[in-house]
């Protein structure tokens, strides 16, 4: 297997000494899992912050295998993760998003809506401009999955369908971002 794509970090995990497990999305391949080496070296660390886009090439064996993962930066979120609003948001989108899509199944529209969102947060000058889009984000995210339109309670319905489980605890980030936008949006 050997996959040359944009990606989306979602999450990193150390492993081992040197390295790191980092699950991304794809537009094309859907989520996909690899292994990076040297991933929590001080040139690589920054580089696999949740939000950030990469050029990613995933090399595997076989399709079972855990891939080797290069990366390139190519859009660093990282200089917002000093401010509270958009850190809260960019951990929930991208902890909902590692925490609900199956491994490997392509979702090019969430992929799209994603970007979009880490771009908007980034670009936004207030939470009030990227906030919607998050909530349309969720919704999507929903639809997808075959939870309906997402129509409803979102965060019920997310709750109830996604995060049920040991994953319930990721709740606790959204809670956190509501409370954060409550506080900034009047």
């Amino acid at each position: 297997m050997l996959i040359s794509t944009p990606a989306l970090i979602l999450s990193s995990r150390q492993h081992g000494e040197h390295g790191a497990v980092v699950r991304a999305l794809t537009p094309e391949h859907g989520l996909q899992a690899g292994y990076v080496r040297g991933g929590r070296s001080r040139r690589l660390r920054p580089v696999l912050i949740p939000g950030n886009g990469v050029q990613a090439e995933f090399r595997a064996r076989v399709e079972e295998q855990l891939a080797a993962l290069t990366v390139e930066l190519v859009d660093s979120r990282a200089p917002l993760l000093a401010e509270p609003l958009p850190a809260a948001a960019i951990e929930w989108a991208c902890g909902l998003t590692v925490a609900s899509l199956p491994e490997a199944h392509p979702y090019p529209r969430l992929y799209q809506a994603l970007d979009g969102l880490l771009r908007a947060i980034a670009s936004a000058d207030s939470a009030r401009a990227w906030s919607p889009a998050l909530a349309k984000y969720e919704r999507l995210l929903l639809t997808e999955l075959g939870y309906g339109d997402g129509t409803d309670d979102t965060g019920w319905a997310i709750a109830t369908h996604l995060l049920t489980g040991r994953l319930a605890e990721l709740m606790q980030a959204r809670e956190r971002l509501v409370d954060r936008l409550r506080r900034a949006l009047p």
